[in-house]
């Protein structure tokens, strides 16, 4: 695994973040030192599978570098369960580059990759959609439409497992949070430049919402059964059950 160091070099000029050549090089390491409780997520998920999948297609927006796939096959395998078709989405082509490498190192035969915008996605029937830290990327009018495509694509039962950087009401609280976080980032060995020039990066481009507007486009787009299952500081894990 590359270790990032994208942000390690003061720029004289910092572009808005995308997911090019250079950050998917580096993306394994960055989200896993970026993303706290990145590992408890896909635990979350794999317990939610064993407790709830009643099968069918499981999509995965916004799929980057194809972690989450992989661990979901390496968990059907170990129980002798059959695999299901894995559909990864994601409009990053370095991105997909690495998934479908880790794909092929994996010899997961079910699994597809498709480069394209997730707004743009035809969606078949499915049992499960994760997106982990994806639907904060997407311009925000967008998103409520985007959710109920998600919504009608699942089979009744089926579950969206959505991951999302948060923000609070309060900004007092909300600004506590944020330097909470970037004191886990300082933990995991990140630099004061390169945490400021990362965040003048995101500027505008990742934007969050508080959970109390998020479960309300998830209600908005038909899931009546929502919650937030997970959160940490500006951290948050939802489930949705049509």
């Amino acid at each position: 695994m590359n270790k990032d160091k994208f942000f390690a070099q003061e720029m004289k000029s910092i572009k808005s973040f995308e997911f090019n050549h250079d950050v998917a090089e580096v993306f394994d390491d960055m989200v896993s030192r970026s993303v706290p409780f990145y590992d408890e997520i896909h635990r979350i998920i794999l317990d939610l599978v064993d407790r709830n999948y009643n099968g069918g297609v499981i999509y995965d927006l916004g799929c980057s570098t194809g972690t989450t796939i992989s661990i979901l096959d390496k968990h059907f395998k170990k129980r002798n369960l059959k695999t299901p078709d894995y559909i990864g989405i994601d409009d990053s082509g370095p991105m997909l580059e690495k998934f479908n490498q880790k794909i092929k190192k994996g010899k997961i035969q079910t699994a597809q990759a498709l480069c394209q915008d997730i707004n743009d996605v035809k969606f078949r029937k499915s049992g499960m959609v994760i997106m982990n830290y994806t639907l904060q990327f997407i311009k925000p009018n967008k998103r409520l439409d985007l959710l109920k495509k998600v919504y009608k694509s699942l089979d009744k039962g089926g579950m969206f497992i959505l991951s999302e950087k948060i923000k609070c009401s309060g900004h007092t609280v909300n600004d506590l949070l944020i330097e909470l976080y970037y004191d886990f980032k300082r933990r995991n060995g990140y630099s004061e430049l390169e945490i400021s020039q990362k965040r003048e990066a995101l500027e505008n481009v990742l934007i969050p919402i508080t959970p109390e507007k998020q479960i309300a486009l998830l209600k908005e787009a038909g899931f009546k059964k929502v919650e937030m299952i997970f959160r940490w500081y500006n951290f948050a894990c939802y489930l949705g059950v049509k």
